[in-house]
């Protein structure tokens, strides 16, 4: 009968997603490009250039050319308004083996901007050009005969397109280095990898134009390294009985279009195949002044750089752009519901452009859920009071929008919360599988070099590596004008007699006037990182205003001229701060194959720019060291970084002091009677 009424109320929130994902509440200026309108672009492109002199032409990204920020916000501030600003594409394309930018104006059905790009690097590659380049080593007679030596069974080999970085080369061709590895008894291909062999992919021509056999390593067996659940033993121990989260009257989120409303929070959520998800126009309604009150222009996953420390020939190019070379958005999974989000979720689809300009969908990529998993809001014990005993509590409910990300043998979990405090908390989780180097050690002392790596099983290398993800925040905090102000903490002696005490701490403030007053590496002295709105003040005198508090701090620990370094110039700070520019959005440049690091952040904010009282633009670069150890073998426990944005003299006083208490599910009498059969009581949120 439990499960009866689960089925009941599963039902009911599928019905609820259905009605609000497929209603037409019109076009909203930051909307994702539809499926039609990708088509639109497809045929405007081939129309206008292929028609007559288009020797070759692929897309490799197509996204919403975003109107420029005023227009957005004057659209939004017009409540009458119902003429929505030009909706305009922007497309990275390979034509006639040249990187062209183009602008289509969708409403004029026309390019109105073709740029060619001479500088360097290429855009980021697309799934068919890597599936053509994977198939390749399986019918080159050198490969097939490597195979055979190493009494392989070709049937079994899997192939994978790695982008080849920079390394001061004067010229470069559009190319990419295959890795191939081993089944015969697994899934886990990344666990058997074929060492010593490389192959050389020119993506222009798909022709093989190098191959180098150098030795040959023993390919790690494959027992062990199946991670299905039929592969597994049967665990030992009591298994976790059926956890389940209900809400028995549907959501309290509202979905419009892509406009996401929850408590006090309204957003708009937006998709793009190279980034992944953008949050928008995040704004809270504050109580006390009967307001909605801006926070977040845009926010999303500007790059993420993952450079391997392993300096064999096979491996020392291994340095990828997963957002510039492969696309974050591009590589987002499926979402399994119950699994990768619970029952009371609403999931959402996405769109991207194919080689050939045909759209693809991208199904449940992304999806929106309450959490509540017993955390608290609040609360007090007050028993100072003779005779007497208060306790109020408040328990923690957020809003969670979800989307994984599997780019080659890693899945990234990305999760921005909002919570009814008015933060916004980023989580990123690191799973999926490690990048191992086959090697001829079976245990550890057996290793008289350096290997790079830790052995994690016989043959099994795991290399040591970083990840870091740039953030592209555009803080509005009660309008766009906002200053940056550095806060540390100093500790000052008592040289007088006012105080027995030697010494106490005390808050020193400084306010960043241009770029390079704001570039901060965390760890070094600077304690609270404001954005404040220095136009505005609480009742108390205080700049109303936001903080970004980080999780663990991980900063490179590459030397200025590495070419990796130089490609990734954004990691050399935790922090940076712009002013506003629409064209600088992705941190690692829009070029980042084999970029040569002359257009990437770090290049922008050597102008130097005014960012005291101006529209600013927050780049936070989160990091992970990993050093592998044999816990993450055959595949990874989730590991977990992120931030947070938190209001600071925002709110005049505590805006979650009248949340009230969750009201508790009436049992229907048939649960009732089986509520024995549960070992402990279950209170569903309302």
């Amino acid at each position: 009968m439990y499960s009866t009424l689960l089925t009941h109320v599963l039902i009911f929130l599928c019905i609820f997603s259905a009605l609000c994902l497929s209603s037409d509440h019109g076009i909203h200026p930051l909307d994702s490009l539809t499926a039609s309108e990708l088509t639109q672009v497809q045929t405007i492109v081939n129309n206008s250039i292929c028609s007559t002199s288009c020797q070759s032409l692929s897309f490799h990204y197509v996204g919403l050319h975003e109107p420029d920020k005023p227009i957005v916000l004057s659209w939004l501030s017009d409540k009458d308004s119902t003429k929505v600003p030009p909706r305009q594409a922007f497309v990275l394309a390979r034509i006639n083996f040249k990187n062209h930018e183009l602008i289509v104006d969708l409403n004029a059905s026309a390019i109105i901007s073709n740029k060619v790009h001479d500088g360097h690097g290429y855009p980021l590659l697309n799934f068919a050009e890597q599936t053509a380049a994977n198939r390749l080593p399986l019918t080159y007679a050198p490969f097939i005969a490597s195979i055979k030596k190493r009494g392989l069974k070709l049937e079994e080999v899997i192939c994978q397109s790695f982008t080849i970085g920079w390394f001061g080369e004067q010229k470069t061709k559009r190319i990419v280095r295959e890795m191939c590895y081993y089944l015969d008894g697994t899934i886990n291909l990344y666990m058997r990898p074929i060492e010593g062999i490389t192959l050389t992919v020119d993506l222009d021509e798909m022709k093989i134009i190098g191959y180098r056999d150098r030795l040959i390593v023993p390919v790690p067996k494959a027992e062990g390294t199946d991670y299905r659940e039929v592969k597994q033993k049967q665990p030992v121990g009591s298994p976790i009985k059926p956890i389940t989260m209900l809400q028995p009257h549907g959501p309290s989120f509202n979905i419009e279009g892509h406009v996401v409303s929850w408590a006090d929070w309204k957003f708009h959520l937006d998709f793009d195949m190279r980034v992944g998800p953008i949050l928008s126009l995040a704004s809270i309604y504050d109580l006390e002044k009967d307001e909605s009150r801006s926070v977040m222009y845009r926010g999303f996953i500007s790059e993420l750089f993952v450079p391997y420390m392993d300096l064999t020939e096979e491996w020392y190019y291994r340095t990828y752009f997963d957002s510039g070379e492969y696309g974050f958005g591009l590589c987002a999974a499926p979402l399994l519901p119950s699994s990768d989000c619970p029952e009371n979720a609403v999931f959402f689809d996405g769109y991207s452009m194919s080689q050939d300009g045909t759209p693809r969908k991208l199904p449940n990529i992304i999806c929106i859920f309450e959490r509540y998993a017993g955390d608290i809001l609040w609360r007090h014990t007050e028993g100072a009071i003779p005779g007497k005993v208060f306790t109020e509590v408040r328990p923690e409910v957020s809003l969670i929008v979800r989307m994984v990300s599997a780019v080659g043998n890693y899945d990234y979990i990305v999760d921005w919360e909002f919570r009814q405090t008015g933060t916004i908390k980023v989580n990123i989780g690191l799973t999926g599988l490690l990048e191992v180097r086959a090697a001829a050690y079976t245990y550890k002392d057996q290793i008289g070099e350096e290997v790079y790596g830790t052995l994690l099983a016989e043959n099994t290398l795991g290399s040591y590596h970083d990840h870091f993800l740039n953030f592209h925040l555009d803080l509005d905090v009660d309008n766009p004008a906002n200053s940056f102000v550095k806060t540390k903490l100093q500790t000052t002696a008592v040289m007088d007699k006012r105080s027995p005490r030697r010494s106490y701490w005390t808050v020193v403030s400084e306010t960043s006037k241009t770029e390079s007053d704001a570039r901060i590496n965390l760890g070094s002295g600077a304690a609270e990182l404001l954005v404040v709105n220095p136009n505005k003040k609480t009742e108390m005198g205080n700049y109303v205003g936001y903080r970004l508090l980080p999780g663990s701090v991980v900063n490179t620990l590459l030397s200025d001229d590495d070419y990796p370094e130089v490609r990734a110039g954004f990691t050399k700070y935790n922090v940076w701060v712009t002013p506003y520019n629409k064209s600088e959005k992705w941190a690692g440049g829009t070029y980042a194959d084999q970029s040569r690091g002359d257009d990437n952040l770090a290049v922008w904010s050597l102008r130097n720019r005014e960012i005291e009282n101006k529209d600013i633009v927050i780049w936070y670069t989160l990091g992970f060291h990993h050093v592998p150890y044999q816990e993450d073998f055959p595949v990874m426990p989730t590991i977990n970084n992120g931030f947070e944005l938190r209001p600071t003299n925002f709110f005049e006083h505590n805006p979650v002091l009248k949340v009230k208490q969750l009201a508790k599910v009436k049992w229907l009498k048939c649960c009732k009677e089986c509520r024995h059969n549960l070992t402990a009581d279950i209170d569903p949120l309302a």
